[in-house]
């Protein structure tokens, strides 16, 4: 959510993140659970393209650019191993699917109220110096949090918080209409394609869009329909031949270099010298593929490449194992809005350069923790009722109603 970036003073640069980093692993060594993480192929092929990455940073065109992009990348996949060992109990996944629903449906909601009362007029912008600061970069972010926000309103039972998170939704579509970003927009579609494909309730989810969508968009102001049509223009659009000439670029790049360029391969003047069919035209890769490729190889990409897959796989055989069961519906809604959520990200990180972004991977290690509690499960399904009795989860009334059902 990076919410110190709305601040003012030394708020804003304060070091929040890792005062809470340093804070969770003291409390790590002091937690008495077991620290063991499950152990499959996307979570293998993770840790092996970590230490990918790490040999290409050795060999980077930008030593200084990557060894700082490297720093941020070790972190980020240390919070993700540590979730995949914290959150294997379903009050616990679930309730960091709620923090990050609300952490960046916060933005969806604020953004859309603010398209609607500029007329869609102004680009809707992320929190400044972070990941989602940019108009596509927030688009892309939102992208994934609808499918999040529409497995917590399949999983809350309270009429009004249902209606909450619906309203949430519709104002996040605006918002990332709002952002006026091509790549969000046809992650957007992708998306919402599938979310209805997904959805337990395809044809009042259809009906919903189909409302929503075409007013929504009649509403934007004619310079957003004009932006919107370069998409299939894109030969007359000097951006989309920036983004054409840089992943040439990273192609060759690829081709001469086991290792890639490492990060921050593009954009280097001299790289693009070398490499590009046109030297003066220097673009970012703006593609989590091309992007992937030209700073870690074709072997940086088979890894990419592969940890989707297992990913998409690990989610299907979710489903496939909780299908049918009421005591394990929440884990065959989630690994399907995840799924979701992977689409909106793939699609749109097409055009965008997001590689790296953290909650693809949480996504992930959400995964892979719900994985984890149904091997526990299928040994012992007491463990469903243990988990509820347990001290760190209290009275929640997440799991009660469906113990006692199934009881």
């Amino acid at each position: 959510m990076n919410p110190h970036r709305m601040c003012w003073g030394f708020a804003v640069n304060m070091q929040f993140a890792f005062v809470t980093a340093i804070t969770l692993l003291i409390s790590l060594l002091l937690w008495k659970g077991k620290k063991n993480i499950l152990w499959m192929p996307a979570n293998v092929l993770l840790f092996l393209y970590t230490i990918w990455m790490t040999i290409t940073t050795i060999f980077a065109f930008d030593p200084i650019a990557a060894w700082t992009l490297w720093d941020r990348m070790w972190r980020i996949q240390l919070i993700t191993f540590i979730t995949m060992i914290v959150m294997i109990t379903p009050i616990n996944i679930n309730r960091l699917v709620w923090v990050v629903s609300l952490s960046l449906g916060f933005y969806g909601i604020k953004g859309g109220i603010f398209t609607v009362l500029t007329g869609g007029g102004q680009k809707v912008w992320g929190p400044d110096g972070s990941f989602i600061g940019g108009n596509n970069e927030i688009g892309l972010a939102l992208c994934m949090t609808v499918p999040l926000l529409r497995y917590l309103s399949l999983l809350e039972t309270k009429v009004y918080v249902k209606q909450g998170l619906m309203v949430a939704m519709i104002l996040t579509l605006i918002t990332i209409l709002g952002t006026q970003s091509r790549g969000a927009l046809i992650g957007m579609i992708s998306m919402i394609i599938f979310l209805i494909f997904k959805s337990r309730q395809k044809v009042l989810l259809t009906i919903l869009m189909l409302i929503a969508i075409p007013i929504i968009i009649a509403f934007m102001p004619e310079s957003w329909h004009e932006r919107m049509s370069t998409i299939k223009e894109y030969k007359a659009d000097g951006s989309a031949l920036g983004r054409i000439n840089a992943w040439g670029a990273a192609i060759n790049i690829a081709l001469n270099h086991l290792t890639g360029g490492g990060f921050k391969g593009l954009p280097i003047p001299w790289v693009f010298e070398q490499y590009a069919s046109n030297p003066l035209d220097i673009h970012d890769a703006h593609s989590i593929y091309f992007q992937v490729l030209a700073e870690h190889g074709f072997i940086g990409l088979g890894f990419f490449l592969a940890i989707a897959f297992s990913s998409w796989r690990l989610a299907s055989s979710l489903m496939e194992l909780t299908k049918n069961k009421i005591d394990l519906q929440w884990i065959y809604d989630l690994s399907s809005m995840i799924q979701v959520s992977f689409i909106g990200y793939w699609s749109a990180g097409s055009f965008l350069g997001l590689a790296d972004f953290d909650l693809y991977y949480c996504l992930i290690s959400i995964l892979v923790g719900c994985k984890t509690y149904l091997v526990q499960y299928e040994k012992n399904p007491q463990v469903l009722l243990d988990s509820i009795n347990s001290e760190h989860i209290g009275g929640n009334d997440f799991v009660k109603p469906i113990v006692k059902k199934v009881i």
